[in-house]
């Protein structure tokens, strides 16, 4: 009898325990109130004088103050987690059918209230800015359950334009950065190009072409490369026509708020310090040579001169194990049980619950993603591909699953994670399977295992480099005037130069790189912080390594707090200094030594391989 678990396919994801449908009556009632509770809360603002033109510093704190900011803090909430179940739901349909047209509406109108929330962040930002914090926080168990939210919010107070400014720029973001950041997601999920596969030419979506650099034919993974930049350059001018306007409003913004540079607001919402980054980066570049030696082993095990772009993803080794979406579904489950119990039944309760968006198809978006939907549930989204590193992609998602369970308990405003520290659960839970997955394999499959892992890690430590690069040469190019996509094409292939250097065959990398990662159409300096959550992850798990019991109760509790605190303060926790070398240098050093381990493996199959080629 055939095992079931290799034969299950990639499942899509049920979103009918948020709401039976788009057009059900209580999906239409939970909007209708939603909508009404923003203009109750608005009149609330507007009564109790919150964000008005003029406000003193400080402001008195007395009863009616700790009455209002208590009313206040839970309205936001209410709103807030309202709203997000809504635009959870939506997203649900649009991220895997943007041809969805019903689903795009709802969008727009879900946009257009949302809206009206952001315009009400800055006015709480600046009345809480005028109040003397440390005395409420004593007076109000509301403002000392919220305190750290509220001294952000002192701090966002220092950064803010007059009231009409910001209640201006709330209104335009709605046809500016939020509509070109709509557009990209929708028209690129779009776009599809010509393939030869197997002798056959085939029409297939940007997702499918791109899952093909994973395939073990070199001439295979060759044309759905330059099938790929073919699709990307004669779609380039909208593409770019976005990128220019989302960077270029965020520039205007970034001046009038009184941030010296974009990176600053980056840093301030990522909860780190210019010295944590800076510290991290060097670290990171000096490490650079192990990487390319990875590169170099992995081409003499390809057979070829040096690696090409395409040849980035491509196998290597003979992994025994199968993994189809079933045997990873069912590895995973097992491995996780290792860890915790909650987190095993987290996984178990993710497929048995169909949270999982698991099949590359037309019209949906690419890459992966896990967003909280509700209370302690999530969804999450992969295209995901049957082989080792489908299936690490895949705990990476629940990981992220798992830190929204830890975060259930908490308000909305005391979840609010920094995307630095958004990476700490779902890499754990990386290392987890891929140590596991290690631990009975035999050389071959070891090799495959180690370079599924170094594939991502050279992705996260090397590449996202290059695209911290190309996003500081963009918003510094972009204050004088918008760029053209050849433009944007010659700065991504300078940046992916200065961090591969002479690794890779230099006239076939990506220089449309630009234009495949979502995140620059919706985020400031997207990249660093998972360069951040892989190495914190990896300091964090040498400690569940080496610590005595408890230690889950500890990681579950830093989890919980990861909207509480910031990155430095929670790290301390743990006996960490994220400003010091050595942090990073560690983390970075076990890297290297699996690169060791995998030049050594691959002498050995070199070896062995030679006289049979003789």
């Amino acid at each position: 009898m055939a095992d079931e678990s290799n034969t299950e396919q990639p499942p899509r994801w049920d979103l009918s325990a948020l709401y039976p449908s788009l057009a059900s009556d209580e999906f239409q009632t939970d909007f209708d109130g939603w909508a009404e509770g923003i203009v109750q809360l608005r009149e609330h603002f507007d009564v109790a004088g919150i964000g008005a033109e003029t406000v003193s510093q400080w402001e008195q704190v007395d009863d009616a103050t700790i009455q209002t900011i208590g009313a206040i803090i839970e309205g936001l909430n209410t709103v807030s987690e309202q709203g997000h179940k809504l635009y959870a739901y939506v997203t649900g349909f649009v991220a895997t059918d943007s041809r969805n047209a019903e689903a795009q509406l709802w969008m727009s109108r879900l946009q257009i209230h949302m809206a009206e929330v952001d315009k009400l962040n800055p006015r709480f930002e600046s009345w809480v800015g005028s109040m003397n914090l440390d005395e409420l926080v004593l007076r109000s168990e509301t403002a000392k359950a919220h305190a750290y939210a509220l001294r952000r919010a002192q701090i966002s107070a220092q950064h803010l334009m007059t009231p009409t400014e910001e209640d201006l720029a709330a209104d335009l973001n709605l046809t500016g950065g939020r509509a070109w950041s709509k557009l990209y997601n929708t028209f690129s999920s779009q776009i599809s190009a010509e393939v030869e596969v197997s002798g056959t030419m085939r029409t297939l979506p940007l997702t499918a072409i791109r899952n093909l650099a994973y395939d073990a034919d070199r001439a295979t993974r060759r044309r759905a490369f330059e099938a790929e930049l073919g699709a990307w350059r004669r779609n380039a001018v909208p593409i770019a026509a976005a990128l220019n306007s989302i960077k270029g409003q965020t520039n205007t913004l970034t001046r009038r708020r009184h941030w010296d540079e974009p990176l600053d607001v980056a840093l301030f919402g990522n909860a780190i310090d210019r010295a944590t980054l800076e510290t991290m980066m060097d670290a990171a570049r000096r490490h650079f040579p192990d990487f390319r030696r990875y590169l170099v082993a992995k081409a003499r095990l390809l057979g070829i001169p040096k690696c090409a772009w395409y040849d980035l993803f491509a196998p290597v080794g003979a992994p025994d194990r199968s993994w189809s979406f079933g045997s990873a579904r069912q590895f995973i489950t097992e491995q996780f049980a290792s860890f915790s119990p909650s987190l095993s039944s987290l996984a178990t309760r993710a497929f048995a619950e169909s949270w999982i968006d698991a099949e590359p198809r037309d019209g949906k978006r690419g890459g992966a993603f896990c967003m909280w939907a509700q209370a302690d549930e999530s969804r999450i989204l992969s295209n995901f591909q049957a082989s080792y590193g489908g299936m690490s992609t895949l705990a990476h998602e629940l990981g992220h699953a798992y830190h929204n369970l830890c975060l259930a308990q908490r308000s909305p405003l005391q979840r609010q994670t920094p995307m630095t520290l958004a990476e700490t659960a779902s890499t754990f839970c990386q290392i987890i399977v891929r140590n596991a997955a290690l631990r009975d394999a035999d050389a071959d499959e070891q090799m495959a295992i180690l370079e599924a892992d170094l594939q991502d890690h050279t992705q996260v430590i090397v590449d996202i480099s290059s695209r911290f690069l190309f996003e500081t040469q963009i918003f510094s190019r972009r204050r004088e005037r918008e760029l053209s996509p050849d433009e944007f094409c010659a700065i991504m292939h300078e940046s992916q130069l200065a961090t591969y250097g002479d690794s890779l065959e230099a006239d076939t990398l990506h220089p449309y790189m630009w234009a495949v990662k979502p995140h620059y159409y919706g985020s400031v300096f997207y990249n660093f912080p998972y360069m951040f959550g892989l190495l914190f992850a990896l300091g964090i798990y040498a400690h569940f390594r080496e610590s005595a019991p408890g230690f889950v109760q500890r990681y579950e509790a830093l989890l919980s707090s990861t909207g509480m605190e910031d990155a430095g303060t929670l790290a301390r926790r743990f006996g960490i200094d994220l400003t010091r070398p050595d942090f990073w240098e560690a983390s970075l050093s076990l890297i290297a030594a699996d690169i060791d381990r995998f030049e050594l493996l691959a002498k050995s199959t070199m070896a062995h391989a030679r006289p049979t080629e003789l």
